[in-house]
């Protein structure tokens, strides 16, 4: 293939949802899957000018000595604050779609995935080609929450899920919806749109 930009296809869903699962599948099929939240945590802590500006904003404490994240100060003192999430996200979100944008780049398929939480909610989306919704019922996101991470109790886990766009709205907005629930097959739904966004990519 040629150095032409690959199709950009962001992939999200709630707490719970099973993007990650989903994202793993696609991987399977040799999709380049670009993991948005794990990155920014990286730049976070890489990204000289970006540690610059959490400093100015938020205090030398954001970080240690050695340079990694704190990551239990930023939790109290940054994530539990509305308008200090909103200023740190500002401050991520662009740094990650450019770091995207490098490393799609990079990739010589038809297409590549963004994983991310807040696909929508940061308004990321609107850069991208296509975009994948993975859906659950509450009740079911609720469970798989509190058995993949027992240190979280149900409290916590319904004002996370209070914060994300509800998926009534997530599906208006996405191209493709997958179900990830009782009897609906992953794989069956992940080959269809495959197909698909390898023919319109190419």
């Amino acid at each position: 293939m040629n150095n032409q930009k690959p199709f950009l296809v962001g992939i999200t869903g709630g707490i719970g949802a099973g993007k990650t699962t989903v994202s793993k599948v696609f991987s399977v099929l040799q999709v380049p899957v670009y993991y948005a939240d794990d990155r920014a945590k990286w730049l976070m802590q890489h990204h000289p000018k970006l540690q610059k500006e959490i400093k100015s904003h938020f205090g030398e404490a954001s970080y240690f000595e050695d340079g990694s994240l704190n990551t239990k100060y930023l939790a109290q003192h940054v994530f539990g604050d509305e308008k200090r999430t909103s200023l740190i996200n500002a401050l991520v979100h662009p740094m990650v779609g450019d770091d995207f944008n490098s490393w799609a780049l990079e990739q010589h398929v038809p297409y590549v995935l963004k994983e991310a939480a807040l696909l929508f909610e940061s308004g990321s989306y609107k850069k991208l080609d296509r975009t994948i919704n993975v859906t659950a019922p509450k009740a079911i996101r609720i469970n798989r929450i509190l058995t993949r991470d027992p240190q979280r109790d149900e409290d916590q886990v319904r004002q996370i899920i209070q914060k994300q766009l509800p998926d009534k709205v997530k599906n208006g907005l996405a191209d493709y919806i997958i179900k990830n629930y009782n009897h609906h097959m992953v794989i069956p739904q992940v080959l269809k749109i495959h197909k698909e966004l390898t023919s319109l990519a190419r």
